[in-house]
C-alpha cells in the first residue's frame, strides 16, 4: 500500500477497515450487486459522510427518479439537502401513427440532451469531490453499440479521474458478465450480494471487494446488515495467534475440592471446554466460576444462545449463587444472543467490543450448541470457534465454553462438534448409575499449564450451592456411566 495515497472515508462502520483506511481519493469503483442488495444505500451512505467532512456531493440517478429515492432513503432519518442531484431517468414518450396506433420509442432516440454530455456539464458546474452514478447499466442501454459504450465509459472514468474525484459506479453483475470494459476502466471493484442460506432459513448479506488498484484491503466475503442507520459491515477478521503467555494468574472456583482437582483453579488467557449431557451441571458450575472471578476483582461476560437473563437470575438464585448485585454494578453482564440474530463475523464484532470497552477478563459461551445453531449457516463451525478462541486468548481472557453431549451415559464422548483440541483445559461431568440412583460425576481429563489430579468426584447442585461430595476411588468404570467395586 502506498504511504502518499490519501483516502476517502466511507462512513461505513466496518468498510473502512476493510480498505485499510479508504478509498483511494481521485479514483472510480464500480459497486456491482442485484436489486435489493443495498447498492444505492451504500452510496447515499457514502455521500452523506462526505457532505459531513466538507466535500460537494453529487449524485446521477438514471433509473428511478430522485423523488422516490428521496422517500425511500427518509426511513433512515437521512437528511439528502446539500446533495447536488442530475435526475436523468428515462421518461418513456409515445408517438401516434396514421393507423392511430402508438410506438413506444427507447430512451436512446427520444432523449434531447445526450445523456453523457449531461453528465459531463453537471461535474464541470457542480466540481464534486465524491461522484455517485446510478446505474451504469443503463448508459449501457442508452449506447447505439458496444463499441460506442466503451469509448463512452472510458472517457468517462478518465474524465472523472481527472476532475480529482472519486467516483461509484453502479452496475448490474449479469451484465458485467458480457461487459468487462467497465470493469477494466474502474480502479476497483467492490461487490455485494444476498443469498439464501442452504437451510433457506435466514438471508446472508455480504460484501467483497475484488479489486482495488495501488492498495491492498482484506479479502473475503464480510457480512452486512441493513439497519435503520444504514448499512454496518462485519470484517471477516482471522485472527492470528500472538506470543502471548498465559497463566499469569490463576482463578480458583471457589470450592475447595475442585480447585485442588484443577491444581488450584484455571489459569487465566486460557480456554476450559465445559462438557456434558443436559441437565448434569454444567451451566451451573460455569456461572459459579463467573461469580467467584467477579468476586476477586475480575469482570465477566456470560453469552447465552438458549436462556433468558431471567431464567439465568432464577437458575442461579436457586443454586445459591447471588449475582443480582454484579449484574447491577457492571461487574457482570449477561448478554441474550437469539441463535438466527448474528453472522459469524457479527458475533465476534460483538465481543471484541464488549471485551476492549468494558476491560473483560472472563467469557462464557452457554452453549455450544446455540452458538452452533447460530453460526452453522456461515460455513465451518469449527474455524469460527478457533477464530472467536484465538482472540480472546490473545487478549489475556479466561473463557469458558459450555458443550453439550447427546449421550447420557455409556461411550465416552468429548465433543460431537470436533473442538477438543482448542481447549487448553477439559472438564468433564456426566450422570453415571450407581446403588440403584443416579450421580453427577466430574473429572478433569486434560489441562495444559499446570497439574490436576486424576481423580473423579461425586458432585452435586443444591440449594446451598455446589457441593463435592467424595472420591469416587473405590469404584472402576465410572465414566461408562455404570461403575463397579474395583476387584469385582
Amino acid at each position: 500500500m502506498k504511504l502518499d495515497q490519501k483516502r476517502v472515508s466511507t462512513g461505513i462502520e466496518g468498510f473502512d477497515e476493510i480498505l485499510h483506511g479508504g478509498l483511494i481519493q481521485g479514483r472510480c469503483y464500480l459497486v456491482v450487486g442485484e436489486t435489493g442488495t443495498g447498492k444505492t444505500i451504500l452510496s447515499i451512505q457514502w455521500l452523506l459522510d462526505g457532505k459531513k467532512r466538507g466535500e460537494a456531493g453529487l449524485y446521477v440517478t438514471l433509473v428511478e427518479p430522485w423523488r422516490e429515492i428521496e422517500r425511500d432513503m427518509a426511513s433512515f432519518g437521512w437528511d439528502l439537502r446539500g446533495i447536488d442531484v442530475l435526475d436523468l431517468t428515462p421518461t418513456v414518450k409515445f408517438e401516434e401513427t396514421a393507423e392511430g396506433e402508438y410506438h413506444v420509442f427507447p430512451p436512446s432516440e427520444v432523449e434531447r440532451i445526450p445523456v453523457w454530455q449531461a453528465i459531463y456539464q453537471a461535474v464541470e458546474a457542480k466540481n464534486p469531490r465524491r461522484v455517485v452514478i446510478d446505474s451504469v447499466t443503463l448508459l449501457r442501454y442508452l449506447s447505439t453499440d458496444e463499441y460506442q459504450f466503451r469509448k463512452h465509459i472510458l472517457g468517462l472514468v478518465r474524465f472523472l479521474n481527472s476532475k480529482g474525484c472519486t467516483s461509484l459506479l453502479t452496475f448490474e453483475p449479469t451484465d458485467l458478465e458480457g461487459e468487462t470494459s467497465v470493469a477494466l476502466a474502474t480502479d476497483g471493484m467492490i461487490r455485494l450480494r444476498l443469498e439464501i442460506s442452504p437451510a433457506r432459513v435466514i438471508g446472508l448479506r455480504s460484501l467483497e471487494v475484488e479489486k482495488m488498484r495501488g492498495s491492498d484491503f482484506m479479502t473475503g466475503l464480510h457480512p452486512l446488515r441493513i439497519t435503520d442507520s444504514g448499512i454496518k459491515v462485519f470484517p471477516h477478521r482471522i485472527e492470528k495467534p500472538r506470543d502471548v503467555r498465559p497463566g499469569e494468574e490463576t482463578l480458583p472456583f471457589g470450592i475447595q475440592q475442585l480447585d485442588r482437582l484443577l491444581g488450584g483453579g484455571l489459569e487465566t488467557g486460557t480456554t476450559t471446554v465445559i462438557s456434558g449431557p443436559t441437565g448434569v451441571g454444567k451451566s451451573t458450575l460455569g456461572m459459579q466460576f463467573l461469580a467467584h472471578a467477579v468476586a476477586n476483582g475480575k469482570k465477566a461476560i456470560l453469552y447465552v444462545f438458549e436462556e433468558s437473563q431471567q431464567l439465568v437470575l432464577a437458575r442461579s438464585r436457586g443454586v445459591g449463587i447471588p449475582i443480582e448485585e454484579m449484574i447491577k454494578s457492571g461487574d457482570l453482564r449477561i448478554v441474550r444472543a437469539n441463535p438466527l440474530e448474528f453472522y459469524p463475523d457479527e458475533f465476534l464484532d460483538l465481543l471484541r467490543k464488549a471485551v476492549e470497552k468494558e476491560n473483560g477478563k472472563v467469557v462464557m459461551i452457554d452453549s455450544l450448541r446455540g452458538y452452533r445453531m447460530a453460526m452453522e449457516q456461515f460455513g465451518s463451525l469449527v474455524a469460527h470457534i478457533q477464530n472467536m478462541v484465538t482472540y480472546l486468548n490473545n487478549r489475556g481472557v479466561t473463557t469458558l465454553l459450555i458443550n453439550e453431549v447427546e449421550h447420557l451415559t455409556g461411550d465416552l464422548v468429548l465433543t460431537e462438534i470436533g473442538i477438543s483440541h482448542l481447549a487448553d483445559n477439559l472438564i468433564l461431568i456426566r450422570y453415571a448409575e450407581y446403588a440403584g440412583k443416579i450421580i453427577r460425576v466430574i473429572c478433569c481429563l486434560k489441562k495444559r499449564l499446570g497439574g490436576h489430579l486424576p481423580e473423579l468426584w461425586e458432585f452435586s447442585v443444591t440449594p446451598r450451592g455446589i457441593r463435592m461430595e467424595r472420591n469416587l476411588e473405590e469404584l472402576q468404570g465410572v465414566l461408562t456411566g455404570i461403575p463397579s467395586f474395583k476387584g469385582k
